[in-house]
């Protein structure tokens, strides 16, 4: 039973979720342009024309946010445009400033450029590697070289190889690495911990590179909640031993912590693989042909709009390449509409160098994917994948992410998520969120300065594949000894989790309320093939009260001591499917009444298909307890049992295209 968060203070957790946002300050607001101008950009326009014409346009969309005041638009026509626009001024609730693709554009805003110049490795270039590194010769990398697949180029990618990102032709390359990992970053190779590995040493006989091979290399760690990096310390043959044990667990566990080495260029020996030297400032790359004949970029700016000091701005209809967009905490009214955003945000190094569990687990949480920070912000209608951290990060408080896809992202396994949720009063709603390192939703609810709190609500989204890098785990995962104020998670389909880990699969949920989260409302979900049903409370700690968890389908899982008080409040009614750790749960104050336990037979219209609405003669229909606002609708005189209310229009998920 997970026990984690004890020696975790509330304002620890808050700590590790905050994001600083830097940013060039609003000027002040000039005369307000009532009538309001447009000003077009394109690839073959000129900065210093005036760009209120179509056939002579600005060069650069700044150029748009330079001269813009309330009530102006900036159309931009096909094209990439590798720059970081930060808005000179905001505009107003009445009059926003708008940038957006021209109709039937495709306008890309990059973070990445492109890098050329590349020349085949040679045998004496190996030779002169293997003066500093005398493991480069005899290697899969001077085998490579020997091949002719292996060329470099000079560039300086700045002094900490954990944030270098290179493509090839628009898709993510990977660095160097033991084991190959493959090209899905959500679906790598797992090389897992062998016989004998204890405290912070690996042990596998798997491990063949010499002694000292991996002296210095770095390493990432993964272990049923926890994903972390370090260093290694000292290897042989067999083993390799860390600088620290993995944080939080404080050991490596045999059979159980998987990992990866990185940082050697003797790796540097299969398609799609790069190896980057700080010191010499040189790339490597790995392919079948001329790298020169493709388009190879690095990326080169985190941001593609810096809003963070912008309010009533609206950014429609763009592409982000390899960049993200993040508002303020002072922005107010921004919305982000039609984005395509794709490798929104990249690290590989998690720990930084810190000890604590807190700092580690939460890395990505607050400050990767679109960042909406402030109040009344919004992004809807988007696609958004691929991110070492999340999808969306809604942050401050009253902000909204409705009616997107998101997937592929969390590709570092940790607390990230496809919508990270911090702040309070946010709203997910009608959102698709498919293949997550970790958890689809994550749900952490602490106040905002000088705003007074309210409740989330998260409804209505459509998750599955989750768990693929860390366990213990739910499609909706919250924490830890929060009072939630009602906020509420309710009409999500939360199926079909999908772990690429072999170990133990402990915690797979739909819902997973963990250590002591208190007021919430969980109801009218339904979930399939989660370990632990569609919903699991976990009371340890703090105790877990007054949540109110109705008319779910799927069954769930309870972790109670059984102790008084620890679930004073808490009522669970019409719910179908089985109910794990029950008499735990009771003997600490919980009420269940009104639920359909596994032996009886609730008669679904097609269980098998996932249709989870009741047949006309199921016995689910007309005995449930009424729970105003949860299970209004039914043609019977009494409330139905499970998540779809006999009779009325059946609800559904995900995003509404």
């Amino acid at each position: 039973m997970p026990r984690r968060w004890r020696h975790l203070s509330a304002a620890a957790l808050l700590t590790a979720l905050t994001v600083v946002a830097a940013g060039h300050p609003a000027a002040a607001h000039p005369a307000t342009s009532q009538a309001g101008k447009t000003y077009y950009v394109g690839p073959y326009g000129d900065d210093s024309a005036a760009g209120t014409n179509a056939t002579y346009p600005f060069r650069h969309i700044q150029k748009c946010a330079d001269v813009m005041v309330p009530g102006d638009t900036c159309e931009i026509v096909s094209g990439s445009y590798e720059e970081t626009v930060v808005p000179a001024r905001s505009g107003t609730a009445e009059l926003p400033i708008t940038y957006k693709a021209a109709v039937g554009a495709k306008v890309t805003v990059s973070g990445a450029s492109r890098l050329t110049g590349f020349d085949p490795v040679t045998a004496a270039d190996v030779t002169e590697i293997a003066r500093t590194d005398p493991f480069a010769a005899g290697s899969q990398f001077s085998e490579a070289v020997a091949a002719g697949h292996i060329y470099s180029t000079d560039v300086d990618l700045g002094s900490d190889v954990s944030t270098v990102q290179v493509f090839t032709d628009r898709k993510m390359d990977v660095e160097a690495q033991w084991p190959y990992p493959g090209l899905d970053l959500l679906g790598p190779s797992l090389q897992y911990a062998g016989a004998g590995s204890a405290d912070a040493t690996i042990a596998d006989a798997d491990l063949t590179r010499p002694a000292g091979y991996w002296d210095g290399a770095r390493a990432l760690t993964g272990y049923w909640y926890v994903s972390a990096t370090g260093t290694v310390k000292s290897s042989a043959v067999g083993s390799v031993t860390l600088d620290v044990a993995p944080p939080c667990v404080h050991k490596v566990v045999p059979k159980e912590t998987r990992y990866a080495l990185s940082g050697k260029i003797g790796e540097l020996a299969h398609p799609g693989e790069w190896f980057y030297d700080p010191t010499a400032k040189r790339l490597y790359v790995y392919g079948d042909d001329d790298p020169d004949g493709h388009t190879v970029e690095a990326k080169r700016r985190t941001l593609g709009f810096d809003l963070t000091n912008a309010s009533h701005t609206t950014v429609k209809g763009i592409n982000l390449f390899a960049t993200t967009v993040a508002t303020g905490a002072s922005s107010t009214g921004v919305t982000l509409d039609g984005i395509n955003g794709t490798y929104l945000s990249h690290y590989t190094d998690i720990t930084r160098g810190a000890t604590d569990c807190g700092s580690t687990v939460t890395r990505g949480v607050g400050d990767t994917g679109i960042i909406l920070d402030g109040t009344y912000n919004k992004i809807v209608n988007s696609d958004l994948s691929l991110s070492a951290g999340n999808g969306i990060a809604l942050r401050g408080q009253n902000n909204t992410a409705t009616d997107n896809v998101i997937h592929d992202v969390d590709y570092m396994g940790t607390y990230a998520a496809g919508v990270a949720v911090q702040g309070n009063s946010q709203t997910v709603t009608h959102n698709t969120i498919s293949r997550v390192g970790r958890s689809g939703i994550n749900l952490q609810w602490n106040t905002v300065d000088g705003l007074d709190p309210g409740k989330d609500v998260i409804a209505y989204n459509d998750i599955s594949g989750y768990a693929r890098l860390s366990l213990d785990v739910a499609a909706v995962y919250t924490c830890c000894s929060a009072y939630m104020m009602g906020s509420s998670i309710d009409h999500n389909v939360l199926h079909d989790p999908a772990p690429t880990t072999t170990s133990t699969t402990f915690g797979i949920s739909g819902v997973y309320a963990d250590n002591g989260q208190s007021d919430l409302v969980i109801a009218n979900n339904v979930g399939w093939g989660n370990r632990e049903g569609t919903v699991m409370l976990n009371g340890l700690g703090t105790g877990s009260h007054d949540n109110g968890v109705y008319n779910n389908t799927g069954g769930m899982t309870l972790f109670y001591v059984k102790e008084a008080g620890q679930s004073t409040g808490t009522h669970i009614a019409n719910n179908i499917g089985p109910i794990k750790g029950l008499d735990g749960a009771s003997a600490g104050g919980l009420v269940a009444d009104h639920n359909m336990l596994e032996t009886v037979d609730p008669r679904f219209v097609d269980a098998a298909a996932h249709d989870y609405t009741l047949a006309a003669d199921s016995p689910a229909r007309n005995v449930g307890l009424a729970v105003a606002g949860v299970n209004d609708g039914s043609t019977d005189p009494a409330p139905s049992l499970g998540a779809y209310q006999y009779g009325a229009p059946k609800w559904t998920a995900g995003a509404r295209r």
